[in-house]
């Protein structure tokens, strides 16, 4: 099977010769501080991909967020930190390159009443401007052809509301839900309209396996938005880009979405998201009691536990078997749960790849 038959198989619950096999990547740390990337070159997560000869998967998308970006810029140093104006407008905290990864402290939005709003769409969120027009002939030179094509190809949908969480800041979306309702649901209409604008241009061109999006708005204690707005508002968009999908045969719909997403499963698999990208185990639970509550309907990318990957190989080796079942059954693509983190020793997520080619093929 080529990667493409074998990934189509999997997600519908079919037989495969073997498992997809993928990575989601690693922390930028691991390229400074493993042996195996330092002695062969490797400097980043696609290079990794091609030395450890995953299966290919893509996907293509257009501009359907914030364009032009904000210029990014260094307003402090302080210590191992910066404090920096991101490509989003936000006042944020980050450690200095070489510091360690971790996840940015905003500070502050750009974006804070109904008036901010009304001029960033203005300057930035133009659905005519000339560069959301996407070069599709570029795109064809760039791609094998749908007969030539060996490995799944996927179309961005975007963001409905974590890059809109990403704009406001946690804090900042929490209290516009209950102050400014309206400019909520208009920068969520916005955003639904440039991915519609680029599904419009995407579609007709390409035959698509997948489709992808991204959807940040959970953490350990579930939804960082009341499940009113999410069934109200983001739904109904989700709906809208379904409906595109499906009448070009795509059915099958993930977003990457951390945290606890139990509360707003529902509400992704009646809005067209039947995928969970790659679906962070400790936060929430075992994958397993997912694909058995919604046996048939979901689907898991991910769900490796990472925290066990750090405890060494019986760890290891404990949890892949909790895994093997499900991903026999299929609709489950079995990876870590986020990037790698530095901590996990070099020879044990050896031992971890070759384990899960052995159980999994």
């Amino acid at each position: 099977m080529t990667d493409r038959e074998r990934f189509n198989a999997q997600m519908r619950y079919k037989s495969t010769d073997r498992c997809f096999n993928m990575e989601f990547g690693y922390w930028d740390d691991n390229f400074l501080l493993w042996d195996i990337f330092k002695d062969n070159g490797i400097t980043n997560n696609s290079e990794a991909d091609i030395f450890f000869s995953f299966d290919r998967i893509e996907a293509i998308g257009g501009k359907n967020f914030i364009h032009p970006m904000f210029e990014k810029r260094v307003i402090e140093t302080r210590g191992n930190v910066q404090i920096i104006i991101n490509e989003e407008g936000v006042l944020a905290e980050v450690p200095l390159e070489g510091a360690g990864d971790s996840v940015p402290h905003y500070i502050k939005p750009y974006i804070k009443t109904p008036d901010d709003w009304k001029k960033v769409k203005e300057e930035r969120f133009d659905i005519r401007h000339p560069d959301r027009i996407i070069d599709i002939e570029a795109l064809k030179r760039k791609l094998p052809s749908c007969e030539e094509r060996d490995f799944p190809l996927g179309v961005d949908c975007g963001s409905m509301i974590g890059k809109i969480r990403d704009m406001l800041t946690f804090e900042g979306i929490a209290y516009a839900i209950y102050d400014y309702p309206s400019m909520l649901e208009d920068m969520v209409e916005t955003v639904c309209s440039l991915v519609e604008y680029s599904l419009d241009q995407l579609l007709p061109c390409f035959k698509f396996d997948f489709a992808s999006g991204w959807e940040d708005i959970c953490f350990k204690n579930g939804p960082i938005v009341t499940l009113e707005f999410f069934r109200n508002v983001v739904v109904p968009r989700y709906k809208r880009i379904n409906k595109k999908l499906k009448s070009h045969n795509i059915d099958i719909w993930y977003t990457d979405c951390d945290g606890d997403v139990r509360p707003l499963l529902p509400y992704f698999l009646e809005g067209g998201i039947n995928c969970l990208f790659p679906f962070e185990v400790n936060s929430c639970t075992h994958p397993g009691h997912l694909l058995d509550q919604y046996e048939g309907q979901l689907r898991v990318m991910g769900g490796v536990d990472k925290m066990r990957l750090g405890e060494g190989k019986a760890a290891i080796k404990a949890y892949l078997e909790s895994l093997e079942k499900y991903v026999a059954r299929g609709g489950f693509i079995p990876f870590c749960d986020h990037r790698c983190p530095p901590n996990v020793k070099t020879e044990d997520y050896l031992y971890y790849l070759d384990l899960k080619q052995k159980m999994f093929g």
